[in-house]
């Protein structure tokens, strides 16, 4: 009898530890994805940050150690895909040239690569569809090298990732490029990033709290560079990444869960 009732006590222990055990999705703190952001002055127009192929070196290594599911680079050249996605590891790219006044691509220094902007997204996370664009809104009597900036993004059902670099001497046309990429970007499939040079300061008047959407948050390196995410996401943490004198920005790298 007593043996019996021992069993059955040790029975219901089993059952109600089950019970009470919450499951691994209950535990789990979500889906953690890195993003990085990098303008890496590779162009070779702006001589005063221009360091050739010192960047790129540089450039592949931040990419290895800090492993992100979404890279962004701006100032790049057309052939730095290949290079930056063999330090990534299988990833789907997209590049967008920037356009000079007469609508052809503006060249890297020296070259016959096309000078733009690259988003790229870890395979396992992106999709098929791509879409660029050259902003309607644009600076030419001196912005930068008289370039019309562009964008580009990668939307998927499973994450979203745009990139921009934004006009360098009037921030009144950076500010009307910027709320035109997030009017885009709030219609894409979530959870959505975009990341950039943006070229606004977080305060003062135009500044990047005017391109401010609903539904997303945003975290800057205190200087031009940001990453906006949907509000799906929450940050986790941000690192700033010292780029050695290679460029004149640091690495930006952020750090998001998803519930």
């Amino acid at each position: 009898m007593a043996d019996k009732q021992w069993k059955h006590v040790i029975i219901v222990l089993t059952t109600l530890a089950l019970l009470v055990a919450p499951s691994a999705a209950a535990t789990s703190t979500g889906t953690t994805i890195t993003v990085l952001q990098l303008n890496i002055c590779h162009g070779g127009m702006a001589v005063g940050c221009y360091r050739g192929d010192a960047v790129m070196v540089k450039a592949a290594e931040v990419v290895r150690v800090s492993k992100p599911q979404v890279l962004s680079v701006n100032e790049a050249c057309s052939g730095d895909v290949d290079r930056l996605r063999a330090a990534m590891g299988p990833a789907r790219a997209l590049f967008v040239a920037a356009r000079n006044l007469d609508g052809t691509p503006v060249l890297c220094r020296d070259s016959d690569q096309e000078y733009g902007n690259i988003i790229m997204v870890a395979a396992d996370l992106a999709g098929t569809t791509e879409d660029t664009g050259i902003y309607a809104a644009q600076y030419t009597a001196a912005d930068g090298y008289r370039e019309l900036r562009s964008w580009a993004c990668l939307p998927a059902a499973r994450l979203t990732a745009c990139t921009t670099h934004l006009s360098a001497d009037h921030a009144p046309s950076a500010l009307s490029q910027c709320q035109d990429l997030l009017s885009r970007a709030v219609r894409f499939p979530r959870p959505t990033f975009v990341a950039g040079d943006f070229n606004l300061p977080e305060q003062g008047s135009p500044s990047m709290r005017d391109c401010d959407p609903g539904g997303f948050s945003r975290r800057g390196d205190g200087n031009v560079q940001y990453v906006y995410v949907s509000n799906d996401l929450s940050f986790v943490e941000t690192t700033e990444i010292d780029m050695m004198g290679t460029t004149d920005h640091p690495g930006w790298l952020v750090t998001v869960t998803s519930p």
